[in-house]
């Protein structure tokens, strides 16, 4: 199962974006037929609003609701969780389900560093595979947070990685094809205990800072070559 998480807003109480969640619409369906042999089911997620709102984090709630449906809907499977900008932070916040294997943060939105306020956490990512992929040109979330973020996470946990997409914005347009197949590739690799690609798996094997600054190759997924 995977759940596809779509972007939102830090603060508002006004209905989901449906722009939101149609830019998502391809990435689920990419998922879906990366899986569709293996028996794997693809859902875009809708809000009940748009806002993350501070301490009540709500997207993140709703993602943990609806991992809780998806079990309750096709019993003890495990879930992955794939999330754009404020999505992905969402699908992080989730990630503490026992149902959760797996993470997907693409472009994340994450808050800025503020001593006043708890850091993000990351306790709940211990024993997920984690993968973020940012564009280094992305000027609505600083992809620089979202590497921080990483190097606290891969203290805990060694199964993280983190690829940069150079030159692309925040809705990772300009490589779409790579990024798709990056995502393709992790999300079914993680559900169903398979080899990653090679690039992936180096990523994952690299000590910091170099598998959290992977840049991902023009023509990936046209020839992924596996261990």
């Amino acid at each position: 199962m995977v759940l596809v998480l779509p972007d939102g807003e830090p603060v508002s109480t006004r209905r989901p974006s449906p722009f939101a969640y149609t830019e998502l619409i391809p990435l689920a369906r990419t998922l879906a037929r990366a899986g569709a042999a293996d028996g794997l089911v693809a859902h875009l997620v809708r809000y009940r609003c748009r806002g993350w709102n501070g301490t009540d984090a709500q997207l993140a709630a709703d993602a943990a609701w609806a991992v809780d449906e998806a079990v309750r809907r096709y019993g003890d499977v495990p879930v992955c969780l794939v999330g754009h900008g404020m999505g992905g932070r969402a699908a992080l916040r989730a990630a503490a389900h026992p149902a959760v294997n797996s993470v997907l943060a693409m472009a994340p939105w994450l808050p800025e560093d503020d001593m006043a306020a708890e850091p993000e956490p990351v306790r709940q990512l211990a024993g997920r595979r984690v993968l973020i992929v940012h564009g280094t040109n992305d000027a609505r979330t600083d992809p620089e947070l979202s590497f921080r973020l990483a190097e606290r996470v891969k203290k805990a946990n060694r199964d993280i990685c983190r690829f940069e997409v150079h030159t692309d914005g925040h809705a990772l347009r300009q490589h779409r094809a790579e990024v798709l197949a990056l995502a393709a590739d992790f999300v079914t690799c993680s559900l169903f205990a398979r080899s990653y690609a090679r690039p992936v798996a180096d990523a994952l094997a690299a000590p910091p800072p170099l598998g959290l600054r992977m840049p991902l190759a023009a023509g990936f997924g046209r020839s992924l070559l596996h261990r």
